[in-house]
């Protein structure tokens, strides 16, 4: 029990005793006492006592110290904080989402030691941390446990957590800006010391400060401290760079390009078309089924898209599967999203349907021997349709460069179109604010058409009140 009720007593000498210096203080009815060697080490605690006291903290009565040192006594590790961070956050996060926390909290763990003497090689301990620590299995009672206490892990493996296991500091010391900078800084570099993406930064600082925040939930800081330190994480251009992203002319000619590649060309060939004429993502097309498809015989049809598979590796689901089956991005799990589609995209489902029909659960594409569609699949395809189709001097350079240069190509072209902002953006399943920050330099320069009609608007009423005065 914690009580102000304290009374420190003045170092008194005890004759014949190996110690003979004793500090002695009360605590509520709890009397305390430690004996020194030396009486300025008595001085030095009791006046450790003494500050703490007059500071205003309540001491515990069963073990007569301060609050401060209580908590700090009590600490578990940084590495046993991100191990609970880690499975606290399991259950309702995505495959990829965990497989990111496992990531960032991998990152920063190793700079949070107290010493590096025997320590593994760099990589390892990243291994270790990342696929054994981080990485949970459910036990048949149901329990989340860690991946190296579900299955036999290598013997290097296990030398590297129990090595990180006795050297990371207590979580309270995080508290202090100088370990707090170390962690901060260690998000920066890659493994070989290098500086990290601006965007890989600050896709693992959110992890390190809701740990953080986790940590004052469980009152094992005061506070979040991340004020304490002059920290900032380097700039990002969130703006895509238009200068690779292809017109509408290249758009078709590149998918024209990839039809030209064999079957697997031609089984893709509405894969990709569904990212130009629809702005679907390629984790959204995987998944793209029959049901979802309204496709008239002429005219407009649409998609309701309402589930994404994303690969992301059997050691992240919990299927035990390469591909995780959500919702759709940063939308609720059972929401929905309608595209209308154009006839050229109508024309392109129902041509790829009669020529290679569906899978048994529905879907439209699959991979050359079934199964999901892999990234690097269409990957290749994808590159060598360019290869086909752009000059020597743009095929080497970031010129729609990967499939997903084609929904960025869509979402410009409706916006170039006149396309309402607010429109494009449910279409593509983003937020108005995403919509902003990624094509703002599209979005001000149809601004500047909206604004010329509506000045031709203004005038022509304007001009009509003349004409009837």
């Amino acid at each position: 029990m914690l009580t102000y009720d304290v009374k420190i007593w003045s170092i008194r000498k005890r004759a014949n005793r190996a110690r003979p210096f004793q500090l002695r203080w009360r605590v509520g009815t709890q009397p305390h006492s430690k004996s020194y060697t030396l009486k300025a080490q008595a001085d030095g605690r009791r006046s450790e006592l003494m500050t703490a006291l007059r500071n205003g903290e309540q001491f515990d009565t069963e073990t007569g110290l301060p609050a401060s040192e209580l908590h700090a006594q009590r600490s578990p590790s940084w590495f046993a904080h991100a191990c609970a961070y880690a499975r606290m956050k399991w259950p309702d996060a995505s495959a990829k989402h965990r497989a990111g926390i496992a990531d960032a909290l991998a990152t920063v763990a190793p700079s949070l030691v107290s010493d590096t003497r025997g320590a593994p090689p760099l990589r390892l301990l990243r291994r270790a941390l990342y696929s054994w620590a981080f990485s949970f299995r459910t036990t048949e009672d149901g329990t989340l446990v860690p991946r190296h206490e579900h299955e036999e892990a290598p013997a290097e493996i296990v030398s590297a957590l129990e090595w990180i296991g006795r050297k990371s500091v207590n979580v309270n010391e995080l508290d202090t800006p100088a370990v707090l900078r170390t962690a901060l800084d260690a998000l920066k570099l890659k493994l070989d010391g290098k500086p990290a993406a601006a965007n890989t930064v600050h896709r693992k600082l959110p992890v390190f400060t809701n740990c953080l925040r986790y940590a004052v939930e469980r009152e094992l800081l005061p506070a979040l401290p991340l004020h304490k330190v002059d920290w900032k994480a380097p700039q990002t251009d969130d703006e895509v760079d238009f200068r690779f992203v292809p017109g509408p002319k290249l758009a078709r000619k590149l998918i024209a390009a990839v039809r030209a590649q064999g079957r697997r060309g031609r089984h893709l060939h509405a894969f990709y078309g569904c990212m130009y004429y629809a702005a679907m993502r390629p984790a959204e097309v995987t998944d793209l089924r029959l049901s979802a498809c309204h496709l008239p015989e002429s005219g407009w049809g649409e998609l309701v898209l309402s589930g994404t598979t994303p690969r992301v590796g059997s050691a992240w689901t919990d299927s035990g599967e390469s591909y995780d089956s959500r919702g759709l991005k940063k939308r609720a799990r059972k929401s929905t999203r309608s595209i209308p589609i154009p006839p050229v995209l109508v024309r392109m489902l129902r041509a790829h349907i009669e020529e290679f029909g569906v899978a048994e659960d529905g879907r439209l594409f699959r991979a050359a021997r079934g199964g999901h569609v892999l990234s690097k699949e269409y990957g290749e395809i994808w590159q060598a349709a360019r290869l086909a189709v752009l000059p020597e001097a743009d095929a080497s350079s970031p010129l729609a460069e990967v499939p997903y240069s084609l929904r960025h190509a869509c979402v410009s072209f409706w916006l170039t179109s006149g396309v309402a902002p607010a429109e494009v953006a449910r279409r593509a399943g983003h937020s108005i604010a995403v919509l902003f920050r990624f094509y703002a330099k599209v979005i001000h320069g149809s601004q500047d058409k909206t604004n010329q009609q509506i000045e031709d608007a203004l005038n022509e009423a304007e001009d009509a009140d003349t004409a009837e005065d």
